[in-house]
């Protein structure tokens, strides 16, 4: 079917005939609100998309909602104030709220399922939820297939399902794409059977690709690791110290980082999103056949980005583009088709956006802005820079050329031009002839800390040193690494510490 790229007041006005299929249910009652698909990736890097310019990648689903939809080139996640980022990022990205106004916590927070349901919507869960029981209980209304938590074994998924207002013991399942894409189709199926008197939200959190890096069999060797190539800016490790070296995601690959293990980290990583994306294609094809996609507003995102061996990193603990950029596409009624907007946005504008895109009253009390007007090309804009922190270790700022990133604890600063130099390798600070555009861009830094509540310092009392010694780092696997991982990364060994991340 092709997506309408009229306005959404055009929609409203015609209504909304379904045509087609014979199980197809006039959804006429709820025209005037679309359903919500929402499909949220863990540790998707943007370029990991065939959209965004990757021609290793096959992700010919996620493409295909781009080129009906709205892609965001420069959609970023805050930050985070520990490592495990999916925690803060997910609390921001569902109360609509910067990170130092929400942290991690959902608890007593107003979030985006319960806006929706406050306005009539059937509200569905399933997947990750990284940010407590007692806040999914509180936001869905159905719920199955819920993991609490940050991470797990994907062959070994400690389930729960939502009854009576109560997720039930954890039961352990797998495979995890498998298992929450299932019932969430179910839940489509059920759903379009009914008498489709409210329109759903349905809000579906894969754990792929976050590691372990084990794909179901069936996608093992799918990208072999020779036809991987590296990282423009793949280094064997970070050249400075700047934080935890050794956080558990950098545990994944020895040290130094070697092109044979990175070939291998991103031919497993691809994986796992190829099969994120086969099952993305399933449920796109359920709201066809059950007559619903005409009227569904669907969101593909993911939590934030992941290093993959750039820069000599990793995991998500940074700064740096990779780790920060994550996909936005929306589709769906009142959005145009095949647009791409540079816009300077953030995950925690989603939620006012799609309250605007279903015309909804905007929440109250969000540092998210409406990204209607960039969508319906009334503007290209909704900021003019971007603000980023991690933990109290690192601040940066980025604006559509020029990105600074700050170091208070080593009293160090780097300053990308993002158009000459996108993947970060050349620091011009300290030249003279940028003397000023660093000045600006540190005072810009300094406004946003003020209007964002971060009280981190520009440098500390203690300047750290810069040197460490990756090499005598001892690579040691969490408790969640299957067999498989063991032998590919970590050369059989066996599992010693256990992880929250």
């Amino acid at each position: 079917m092709q997506r309408t790229t009229t306005s959404l007041l055009s929609i409203l006005l015609l209504g909304s005939c379904v045509p087609g299929e014979q199980t197809a249910k006039d959804q006429s009652t709820n025209s005037e609100k679309p359903n919500v698909l929402f499909l949220f990736a863990d540790d998707q890097r943007a370029d990991a998309l065939g959209c965004s310019g990757n021609p290793y990648i096959k992700t010919p689903n996620i493409d295909e909602l781009a080129n009906q939809g709205v892609r965001f080139s420069n959609n970023y996640v805050m930050g985070g104030h520990h490592g495990a980022i999916c925690a803060p990022s997910r609390a921001m990205l569902m109360s609509g709220k910067s990170l130092f106004h929400v942290y991690d916590v959902l608890d007593g927070v107003s979030t985006m399922p319960m806006h929706f349901a406050k306005q009539g919507y059937q509200t569905f869960g399933t997947g990750k939820w990284h940010n407590s029981k007692a806040s999914f209980e509180a936001s869905f209304q159905q719920g199955r297939n819920v993991f609490i938590g940050g991470m797990s074994d994907h062959f070994n998924v400690p389930c729960r399902e939502l009854v009576d207002g109560k997720l039930t013991e954890p039961v352990r399942k797998g495979f995890s794409t498998d298992l929450f894409a299932d019932v969430a189709n179910e839940f489509l199926e059920d759903y379009a059977q009914g008498d489709r008197a409210n329109p759903f939200f349905c809000y579906v959190a894969f754990t792929a690709p976050h590691d372990p890096r084990s794909p179901r069999p069936d996608y093992i060797g799918m990208y072999p690791d020779e036809t991987m190539p590296l990282p423009g800016n793949f280094k064997k490790y970070h050249p400075f110290e700047f934080d935890h070296m050794t956080i558990r995601d950098e545990n994944l690959a020895p040290w130094p980082r070697t092109p044979e293990i990175i070939q291998a980290s991103l031919a497993d990583y691809y994986a796992l999103i190829s099969h994120v994306d086969e099952r993305v294609g399933d449920l796109i094809e359920t709201l066809k056949e059950q007559g619903l996609y005409d009227n569904t507003i669907i969101v593909y995102a993911a939590d934030n980005g992941l290093a993959v061996g750039s820069h000599g990193l990793l995991g998500k603990q940074s700064l740096y583009e990779h780790s920060m950029k994550v996909p936005l596409i929306i589709s769906g009624p009142g959005v145009p088709s095949d647009k791409v907007s540079e816009a300077l946005v953030y995950l925690y504008d989603v939620f006012p956006t799609l309250a605007g895109l279903c015309n909804l009253p905007a929440p109250e009390g969000v540092d998210g802005k409406s990204l209607v007007p960039v969508i319906q090309g009334e503007t290209d804009h909704v900021r003019t820079s971007l603000f980023t922190a991690y933990r109290h270790t690192v601040r940066a700022v980025r604006t559509d050329e020029w990105k600074l990133i700050r170091y208070p604890e080593r009293d160090y600063t780097q300053l990308f031009n993002l158009k000459d130099d996108p993947l970060e390798l050349n620091n011009l600070a300290g030249d003279p002839a940028y003397q000023s555009k660093q000045e600006e861009l540190k005072q810009m830094i300094l406004d946003w800390q003020v209007e964002t509540d971060d009280t981190a310092s520009w440098t500390t009392p203690v300047v750290l040193p810069m040197e460490y010694d990756p090499e005598s780092f001892v690579q040691v696997p969490d408790v969640h690494q299957p067999e498989y991982v063991l032998k590919r990364y970590f050369k059989g060994v066996k599992s010693k510490q256990k992880s929250t991340h």
